[in-house]
């Protein structure tokens, strides 16, 4: 089948075109880098001819809270509307666990606005929901940094191999839509300054972790919980402990 994957050219888009063609299919990378834009509609008509499935891996370049809402309320609205010309019979999109426990966070109310979107559009749809990713943890430093000090919740959290997360996401597309959210975790549980300890040990970085249960994550205060998936969420394979080894 022909899968056109929005922001296939970035971490996830560009694994998950790989693993798709890999399989037989005919996927295909849309960016601006190729000439779609879902901002603006450029492209979209073009590359959406003859496509099955549409995943939207897609970002916002931009964390500001009202530039991310533009983005993921006009790019969604732009390309449900271009997807129910072309014919496209179910639309695949990522998100994360936890976001309707996030919507402290400007960023979060985004993701929460496009999935309300996908929801009310009458296409057959899945949301996958993914945990932070590997990739991250430094990010997740690096925003809760002040001086050499990284100021973090004790929070659980189960992160994830951004390969896994393609593989996932690729099974999702391929196979009949849900019609509601699917949720995947890393295998092992973590408590997020636990974690970010960990991790900047492994790369030798100096600065100091503190436990602080009043510390933001993008904004929002956490509980324990609110970045845990659900019991039916399916769990890959990848370790952090490996990962880093890898890296």
């Amino acid at each position: 089948m022909k899968v056109v994957v929005i922001g296939g050219t970035g971490l996830i888009g560009s694994k998950l075109v790989g693993k798709l063609n890999e399989q037989g299919h005919e996927a295909i990378a849309a960016s601006p880098n190729t000439g779609v834009n879902t901002l603006t509609g450029e492209g979209l008509a073009e590359v959406l001819e003859g496509a099955s499935v549409v995943v939207d891996v897609s970002n916002s370049p931009s964390w500001e809270d009202d530039a991310v809402l533009n983005f993921f309320r006009t790019s969604t609205a732009n390309l449900l509307k271009a997807e129910a010309e072309a014919g496209v019979t179910h639309h695949v999109a990522l998100s994360v666990v936890g976001t309707d426990r996030l919507q402290e966070s400007g960023y979060f109310r985004a993701k929460q606005a496009q999935e309300d979107l996908i929801r009310a559009s009458g296409m057959p749809y899945s949301i996958v929901h993914a945990t932070q990713f590997f990739e991250f943890i430094k990010g997740i430093a690096d925003i809760s940094t002040e001086g050499d000090t990284v100021r973090l919740s004790p929070a659980k959290i189960q992160p994830i191999y951004s390969d896994d997360v393609a593989a996932a996401v690729g099974r999702t597309a391929v196979g009949a839509p849900v019609n509601g959210v699917v949720e995947i975790a890393g295998p092992d549980v973590f408590q997020l300054d636990e974690l970010i300890r960990k991790a900047l040990a492994a790369k030798n970085d100096p600065r100091t972790v503190v436990t602080d249960p009043k510390a933001p994550y993008s904004g929002a205060q956490l509980d324990e919980n609110t970045l845990l998936p659900g019991p039916d969420a399916d769990i890959a394979e990848t370790k952090l402990s490996d990962w880093l080894t890898q890296q």
